[in-house]
C-alpha cells in the first residue's frame, strides 16, 4: 500500500473505497489482483482493507471507523470534535474514553443516543476545518474541549503530543481556550511541558510533578557511564545533582514531521563531552506497565536518589523539612 493510500485509510479506521485507491494511483486491474490474491479484503461492497489492518485491529481503529460513519451520514453541519477529532488529527488516545463518537452541530437534540454523543453550539465554529471531505474541529480545539472533559494525565498527554507534532502552539491552545475551554483547559495546559516525546513520558514526568520530585535534566546522560541495556526502545531522564539515570519503556512515542536520519552525518563534529560533568552513580527502570501504580514508581524513584546519595556523600538539604 503507497503512503498516500495508507494515511487515507488510517484516518478512515483502516478502510477505504475503491475511490480511494483509484485517486491513490491504482488502477482497477491492480485492485482486482490485490483483492484476488488476499492482499486486501472487502469489508462491504466497494469497501476495503489491507489484510494486515483486519489482524491488528485496536479501540482507535475501531473508534475511527465509527467516527468516519458518523460524519458520512451526518451531514454537512455535523464536525468531529473532542477526542474523536483528536483521533483524526492523528493524536494519542491513551486513557480517553472512546466509547462513544463526539461530535458538534449547530442544531438538534444534544446528548448521547446510539454511542454518538452530540454537542449543540450554535455557531459551531470557530476553529473548524475540512480534510479529505472529513468535518472535524482544529487540533487547537480538540485539544482544549478534551483537556476541559478528560482526566488530567491524559489531557496532558495529549497536549504535549500536539504540541511536539507542531500542530498547535501556545497561543493557538490559549485563543481557543477562550472560545472553548474552562477553567480546567487552562489548568491542564499550564502542566504541559514541551520536553516529552511519548505517552509514557508525559505520564512519568507528570508523576514527578505531582510528588515534588526534582526536574530532569534536557541532556542525556553520558553515553559511556550508561548500562548495556539501554538501546533504541529505552527513554532515559537524567537527573544530574541526584546522579542518577532513569530509564523507562517510551510506548506510544508522539508523532513529529520533522525529518530525522537514520544515521549521524559523519561530516559533523560530536559535540565535545564536558570531563567535570557528573557521572551517573544509580539507575533506575521504569516499565510501562508499572506507570499504572504511580505511588510504587515515586517511591522507586526516591530509593533510588536515596542510594545515590548515599554513595556519592551528597546531602540535600530539603527546605521544606527545615520549616517544620
Amino acid at each position: 500500500m503507497n503512503p498516500q493510500l495508507a494515511v487515507m485509510a488510517t484516518i478512515r479506521g483502516g478502510v477505504f473505497t475503491r475511490a480511494d485507491a483509484r485517486a491513490c494511483g491504482y488502477p482497477d486491474p491492480d485492485i482486482d489482483s490485490l483483492l484476488d490474491t488476499g492482499g486486501w479484503r472487502r469489508i462491504r461492497p466497494g469497501t476495503y482493507a489491507a489484510h494486515r489492518a483486519l489482524t491488528l485491529v485496536t479501540a482507535e481503529v475501531l473508534h475511527l471507523r465509527k467516527v468516519y460513519r458518523v460524519l458520512r451520514s451526518g451531514g454537512p453541519a455535523v464536525f468531529a470534535s473532542h477526542q474523536s477529532a483528536a483521533a483524526l488529527h492523528a493524536l494519542p488516545l491513551w486513557g480517553l474514553d472512546l466509547s462513544r463518537v463526539h461530535v458538534t452541530a449547530p442544531h438538534g437534540r444534544g446528548g448521547c443516543v446510539g454511542g454518538v454523543h452530540r454537542h449543540i453550539r450554535d455557531p459551531v465554529g470557530p476553529g473548524i476545518q475540512v480534510w479529505n471531505k472529513l468535518r472535524m474541529v482544529s487540533p487547537a480545539r480538540a485539544v482544549v474541549e478534551v483537556a476541559a472533559t478528560a482526566p488530567i494525565s491524559p489531557a496532558v498527554a495529549l497536549t504535549e503530543a500536539a504540541l511536539y507534532g507542531g500542530l498547535v502552539t501556545r497561543r493557538s491552545l490559549k485563543r481557543a481556550a477562550q472560545d472553548h475551554g474552562n477553567e480546567r483547559a487552562l489548568q491542564v495546559m499550564a502542566r504541559a511541558c514541551t520536553e516529552s516525546a511519548s505517552v509514557a513520558e508525559s505520564r512519568l514526568r507528570f508523576m514527578l510533578a505531582e510528588a515534588g520530585l526534582p526536574s530532569p535534566s534536557p541532556s542525556s546522560a553520558p553515553d559511556p557511564d550508561l548500562p548495556e541495556s539501554v538501546g533504541p526502545d529505552t527513554g532515559i531522564l537524567w537527573f544530574p545533582e541526584e546522579r542518577t539515570v532513569l530509564e523507562f519503556e517510551p510506548r506510544y512515542p508522539f508523532w513529529c514531521d520533522d525529518f530525522a536520519p537514520d544515521e549521524i552525518d559523519p561530516t559533523v563534529p560530536a559535540a565535545p563531552v564536558d570531563p567535570s560533568a557528573p557521572s551517573p552513580v544509580e539507575h533506575c527502570w521504569i516499565s510501562w506497565s508499572d506507570l499504572d501504580h504511580p505511588s510504587r514508581v515515586v517511591d522507586r524513584i526516591r530509593s533510588t536518589f536515596a542510594r545515590a546519595s548515599r554513595r556519592t556523600g551528597v546531602r540535600h538539604f530539603d527546605l521544606a523539612r527545615a520549616r517544620m
